[in-house]
């Protein structure tokens, strides 16, 4: 979706909130940093302060309506919950596309001190410990 909207960007921007995609997340650094080798794309990634993901509001716009849409009913399977998410819209055009992810994911990948110095990160000069840029490896 993003590369045919727009075919001329060189940069990704994500958001981020401190959990499993924390700050300090080698894993996470590790595995954008494959993504942006294969986008051919910087990635800036700035971190909500610990505590502050309320701040998110794109997460405060969808979940508000994800609730509404919900209503109380059972939660009793995943294809529930994923359909419930789904079929989430506003007058507005907010719609919300879901699906579940059937992978099965390697557990306690360890990631050493020098795949770490590998990675092609930038600080931000603001807040470097929750703001930088990965750049493609060449």
């Amino acid at each position: 979706m993003g590369k045919a909207r727009y075919p001329h960007a060189h940069e990704l921007l994500i958001t981020a909130d401190g959990g499993s995609n924390g700050y300090r997340t080698r894993l996470w650094k590790t595995e954008l940093q494959k993504l942006a080798n294969g986008l051919k794309l910087t990635i800036r990634v700035c971190h909500f302060p610990p505590g502050t993901s309320k701040w998110n509001k794109i997460e405060h716009r969808m979940f508000s309506f994800i609730s509404k849409n919900w209503r109380g009913k059972p939660l009793d399977s995943l294809a529930t919950i994923v359909n419930l998410i789904a079929n989430t819209t506003t007058d507005t055009g907010l719609h919300i596309e879901t699906s579940i992810d059937y992978a099965i994911y390697e557990k306690g990948i360890e990631v050493t001190d020098e795949e770490l110095e590998s990675l092609n990160i930038k600080r931000e000069k603001f807040h470097g410990e929750w703001n930088y840029m990965i750049k493609p490896q060449v």
